[in-house]
């Protein structure tokens, strides 16, 4: 079983799309017994109250677009606790991967990543909230999914 959690910043974009593109091609493969797949923001801002809020309305009609639904998703934080729970962190860009490794106390397992570093890439999925560019974004996770996928199979 691979445990994967997505992380970004609010978790009502990005990470979120990462987590139901990716869950999208491991059923179409057969495979979706085969990972735990989640995701999770770095702070609490779209958090209120112990509640997460869903997932933003363009970034839940460009999924639907590509016949993907995430209904029911809701924002959480990452938790120092996840680290042992889970074999992969997959960050939208690099702020992420810094948050992260603080909330998780460090990485001495490598597990924190970046997901556009498995395509070969640097640099960051950009953060569609203030891009407004939500194919853009779309098309940068569904690369960044199909060569994870590649990779752990």
């Amino acid at each position: 079983m691979c445990r994967i959690m997505f992380v970004c910043h609010g978790n009502i974009c990005r990470s979120p799309m990462a987590e139901f593109v990716l869950k999208d091609l491991v059923k179409k493969c057969g495979r979706e017994n085969e990972f735990v797949i989640s995701s999770s923001a770095t702070s609490t801002e779209e958090i209120w109250r112990g509640v997460g809020n869903p997932v933003y309305p363009p970034a839940k009609r460009e999924l639907l677009k590509h016949g993907i639904t995430c209904d029911g998703k809701r924002a959480v934080q990452l938790k120092l606790a996840d680290y042992e729970n889970y074999d992969l962190f997959i960050c939208m860009d690099s702020a992420n991967v810094r948050n992260a490794t603080h909330i998780l106390n460090g990485d001495k397992y490598g597990k924190v990543k970046k997901l556009l570093s498995y395509v070969g890439s640097g640099e960051d999925v950009a953060d569609p909230w203030y891009t407004g560019d939500f194919e853009t974004t779309y098309s940068d996770i569904y690369a960044g999914c199909v060569s994870l996928l590649n990779i752990l199979t």
